[in-house]
């Protein structure tokens, strides 16, 4: 099988690119550098939400199956400096040449990835293939909008209209599935400024076997995936989340009634 690969981003604002940006704002501490990005942002376009180039990544999250099984983790240790955590989500995309599967990756988490890896130096060839070294990349790839190697859940289901598009927590509650558990993304900043970086770790990790179950259940639907195939793909999951110590996989069965 085609190794697949979910991913999600956890950020929060760069206010040391923010600094940059604006010097008169260089000797102000980090909470009243966002304040002030966050002002400005909402003055501008009745949003605090900060553009793409302006988030910093503190966590990439991933589930990973393959003929091996079933993994999930966030990349690197929780002090790893945002390169590093990059440079690692590319080299996986290297070495596998994964399916790549998010829930809005398209409209913020890969674009987020493009800009800190190009700030950064990262090296992505493999990802920004578009058939100069592989020629099926040519006709699949991670970067055309209507290519599958990357599926945006979000997007393909609301047929790329963003009026139809849909919460990750409303779908995978719909279908049976736990959702979000312990914050949402509107918290992460204030989670990350009180320290709480396990606590955010293990919300991206929960998030990504969120978009994971939905988008077997997607594949189901699609035909791609049996039900005989699907039902031990979630027998798999569980059984992989109940070996893992962290006691929000404990929570997050217990969330998970079988069915």
């Amino acid at each position: 099988m085609t190794p697949i690969l979910v991913f999600d981003l956890e950020t929060v604002p760069d206010v040391d690119g923010l600094r940059r940006l604006r010097p008169e704002w260089r000797e102000l501490p980090d909470d009243e550098v966002a304040q002030r990005a966050f002002d400005a942002r909402r003055e501008r376009v009745g949003s605090d939400f900060l553009q793409h180039h302006l988030q910093r990544i503190v966590t990439i999250g991933c589930a990973f199956r393959d003929t091996q099984g079933f993994r999930v983790r966030c990349l690197g240790t929780r002090d790893d400096p945002e390169p590093r955590l990059i440079q690692d989500f590319f080299r996986l995309i290297e070495r596998y040449t994964p399916q790549l599967v998010s829930w809005n990756g398209g409209g913020f988490d890969l674009p987020v990835l493009h800009y800190r890896a190009l700030v950064h130096g990262v090296n992505a060839g493999r990802y920004w293939d578009l058939g100069e070294d592989d020629r099926d990349f040519r006709w699949n790839n991670y970067i055309s909008r209507y290519h599958m190697r990357h599926t945006d859940l979000m997007d393909v289901l609301a047929m790329y209209q963003p009026r139809a598009s849909a919460p990750l927590d409303d779908i995978a509650r719909l279908a049976g599935f736990p959702g979000k558990l312990g914050m949402d993304g509107s918290q992460v900043w204030s989670a990350y400024q009180a320290g709480q970086i396990d606590a955010i770790r293990a919300y991206c990790e929960t998030d990504v076997v969120n978009t994971y179950l939905v988008y077997r259940r997607f594949e189901r639907m699609r035909g791609a995936l049996s039900d005989e195939a699907y039902q031990q793909d979630l027998a798999l999951v569980r059984a992989a989340l109940a070996a893992l110590p962290d006691s929000h996989w404990r929570e997050y069965l217990d969330a998970w009634p079988v069915a």
